[in-house]
């Protein structure tokens, strides 16, 4: 591993600098907004940085956002529709993990598209609002392969974010 990334996570500022509480609150309201237009679950985790062991071990984001997956228990839904949005900013990573149901419903060049699109607003600087609009375009993409008349069993994981 570079010594160039060790820097970036030991010394990552504090992801609540940039999601402040008003922040996580705005994004909450979208995943809650969201989640009406169909029966998937979105959550949206962000760290800073990597915990100590997993940088010492070389995680990769893509495998970080799979651990994150399982201990925030996103598939633990009954349709099998929960979505990870996930944030490492050390690694200026976007992950998106979704659950078995999705399979083979949603390319992954759908799943490409909502992450280029929150990478260009994160770049615009409001991270916030980059989160609050691809929330958005997930919800969207949820909605075309679970409706909220599918029959799902309403909100069954929380819409409040999570810090790591």
């Amino acid at each position: 591993m570079s010594a160039t990334r060790w820097f970036r996570h030991l010394f990552a500022p504090s992801a609540s600098a940039r999601f402040p509480e008003a922040a996580l609150a705005r994004i909450g309201e979208a995943i809650a907004a969201g989640e009406r237009l169909h029966d998937g679950e979105i959550v949206f985790a962000v760290e800073a940085g990597l915990p100590w062991a997993a940088l010492v071990a070389g995680t990769a984001p893509r495998d970080r956002a799979h651990e994150v997956f399982a201990r925030l228990r996103v598939w633990d839904t009954a349709a099998n529709n929960g979505v990870l949005l996930y944030l490492l900013l050390a690694d200026h990573a976007i992950e998106l993990v979704a659950d078995r149901g999705f399979g083979d419903r949603v390319g992954d060049g759908e799943w490409e598209a909502v992450c280029a699109a929150i990478e260009a607003g994160l770049a615009g600087g409001d991270p916030a609002q980059a989160v609050v609009d691809g929330i958005a375009r997930l919800s969207a993409l949820v909605a075309m392969h679970f409706p909220a008349a599918s029959g799902g069993s309403g909100d069954e994981l929380p819409d409040r974010p999570v810090l790591l």
